[in-house]
This record gives C-alpha cells, sequence and structure tokens, in this order.
C-alpha cells in the first residue's frame, strides 16, 4: 500500500504550477496495482 508522503507528493504536484495542463484527468496512486491502457 502506498504511504502517506507518497499520496501527498501527488497532490502537491497537482496543485502546483508544474500541472496547470492536466484538466480532467483521474491520476491512480496505486503502486502500480491498476495497469492503464
Amino acid at each position: 500500500f502506498g504511504k502517506p508522503e507518497e499520496f501527498a507528493a501527488a497532490v502537491t504536484f497537482l496543485a502546483s504550477q508544474r500541472a496547470s495542463y492536466i484538466t480532467g484527468a483521474s491520476l491512480a496512486i496505486d503502486g502500480g496495482w491498476i495497469k492503464g491502457i
């Protein structure tokens, strides 16, 4: 299972200017348990 720091890092990234082009996307923070197509 993920650690709180890993979830926090993803949330921090999504709230930053570096993620300004990411809109309407789902970000799976699951350690690779669910594979995307």
